[in-house]
């Protein structure tokens, strides 16, 4: 007999194929193409105006560093108020970069806020024609979120453009988007290369979807209509600057959603600046309240793993089918993301 948690690994195996109207799958959407050397891709600014001196040319260094060729969005020097431009004309600029055929990939050149805003404006049935790898973090959850309900491609939580592409960050994109390899991400290793330890709350394994990425944003589309089905899935969650009482907040937010009832195991990742060092504050430390949610869930469950505010943060494959090992501390992907 099928146990609750192994029936929704087998749901979550299903997940990739998008629901019509009545609840009728539709064939699995196609893969984003591989990245080659030379390809043209596009920078985009869906979320916060940029606003630091070098931070476009920062992000051109990174991409050409790649061998690749950046195509710039028309509206990303626009700013309306603490914006990249309007909401219609971040939008135009996504919109664009999916439809040129030129385009291999869309890079985000940074986050902040703003990409929620958009979601209604974009055109999704020619995203959806044009699976590609968008590539970025943070605010960018927005969009990993709305293409894997509304398109159902995979995607890349990873450093936006303008972040520092270290060694980490670029041999996990190489080996996801270039190689079109299935790699085991994370574990020992990496952890002591980058020196930040993860723990397993939870121990055990489990198979599904990845989806998720920071938890504000997730939590915020809650109820929206703007999240893939989380049943069976591997929950990434990942945030920056939130008191302990503010990631507390969130996760109960999710768990009165049933999202912890429906999800095969919980990837969380780094909080960075998330702990508060008041000598005299008498609260939940951060760890504590992740013990608090996680440590009595039936499934299984990551801290601190390589991803979120950091640098020489893994590149991870959202809506790809990966296999979670806790004790191990260990993301490996069951199939490739790109075709």
């Amino acid at each position: 007999m099928i146990g609750r948690r192994a029936a929704l690994g087998l749901i979550g195996g299903a997940a990739g194929a998008t629901l019509l109207p009545g609840g009728l799958a539709a064939k699995p959407a196609r893969k984003p193409p591989r990245l080659r050397s030379g390809d043209t891709v596009g920078l985009v600014a869906p979320a916060s105006a940029i606003t630091l001196p070098d931070e476009l040319d920062r992000a051109l260094h990174w991409i050409t560093g790649m061998g690749l060729v950046p195509r710039l969005g028309a509206h990303v020097s626009e700013r309306d108020g603490y914006l990249a431009g309007t909401d219609a004309a971040r939008a135009a600029d996504v919109d664009a970069m999916f439809a040129d055929p030129e385009v291999r990939a869309v890079f985000a050149i940074r986050g902040g806020w703003g990409c929620a805003r958009i979601l209604p404006l974009l055109d999704w049935k020619a995203i959806a024609a044009n699976p590609k790898l968008l590539i970025g973090y943070s605010d960018n959850t927005a969009l990993h979120c709305a293409i894997a309900a509304r398109a159902g491609f995979p995607t890349l939580h990873a450093p936006n453009a303008a972040s520092r592409w270290e060694r980490a960050s670029w041999e996990s994109l190489w080996r996801i988007a270039f190689a079109g390899a299935t790699p085991v991400l994370g574990g020992e290793a990496v952890e002591a290369a980058v020196g930040r330890p993860a723990r397993a709350v939870v121990p055990g394994t489990a198979q599904g979807r990845l989806f998720g990425g920071n938890l504000t944003i997730l939590s915020t589309l809650m109820g929206t209509g703007w999240l893939p089905d989380l049943t069976g899935a591997v929950l990434l969650l990942e945030d920056i600057n939130e008191e302990p009482y503010r990631v507390d907040r969130m996760l109960q937010h999710l768990r009165l959603a049933g999202v912890f009832d429906r999800v095969a195991g919980v990837v969380f990742g780094q909080c960075t600046r998330c702990d508060l060092r008041d000598p005299d504050y008498e609260g939940f430390t951060l760890d504590e309240v992740l013990d608090r949610h996680f440590a009595g869930l039936q499934v299984p469950v990551i801290a601190g793993f390589d991803t979120g505010h950091v640098t020489d943060q893994l590149c991870l494959p959202v809506g790809v089918r990966v296999e979670l090992d806790a004790a191990a501390r260990t993301l490996r992907m069951l199939e490739p993301a790109v075709a």
